[in-house]
């Protein structure tokens, strides 16, 4: 047994796509509490909440991409607006060895999966600061919403089979 290493191992390594988290941040946080402190008053109904999740990628680099993951989030009681809370968290990502039909995919289901717990995390603290409940978001299937996207965007153009925003960079076909 040696310690030598195994040199086409290493070149098959070298050659799988490869993802890395350069930075993650905050871009945008909004939180509106319009009816307070009325709305804060014990024993009022539960508010329903309107969601919204969408995510964008832009190049910014050589192999080097801005992901944002927005969610907003509108709680009313009745006709009250119980408060309005906007995130945009972003993460910047390094792609190596991701092939142009790959990258699409990659930057709008796996780096958003990346950050999303962290979005997660900084959307409850912001509704328990504002003194409700943290608003604990469920797990997002990303790749649905990429699915739904791209129909989307097949359906827009006729003829169309997605993939691209026509300019040859899928990235930033959002």
């Amino acid at each position: 047994m040696t310690d030598a290493p195994n040199m086409p191992a290493d070149d098959a390594a070298a050659q799988q796509p490869q993802l890395r988290v350069l930075a993650q941040y905050v871009k945008d946080l909004s939180f509106e509490n319009p009816g307070a402190p009325d709305t804060l008053r014990p024993g009022q109904a539960t508010p329903a909440i309107d969601l919204g999740i969408d995510v964008q990628a832009r190049a910014v680099g050589d192999d080097t991409y801005e992901v944002v993951l927005t969610v907003n989030a509108k709680a009313t009681r009745e006709e009250t607006v119980v408060f309005i809370a906007e995130l945009a968290y972003a993460g910047l990502f390094q792609l190596a060895n991701v092939q142009d039909a790959e990258r699409e995919p990659f930057l709008l289901i796996e780096c958003p999966r990346l950050i999303f717990p962290f979005a997660r995390r900084v959307l409850g603290d912001t509704t328990r600061d504002g003194n409700f409940p943290p608003l604990m978001l469920d797990p997002v299937d990303f790749a649905g919403l990429y699915r739904a996207q791209l129909a989307k965007r097949a359906a827009a153009v006729p003829g169309s089979e997605g993939g691209s925003n026509g300019n040859g960079d899928p990235a930033a076909a959002n």
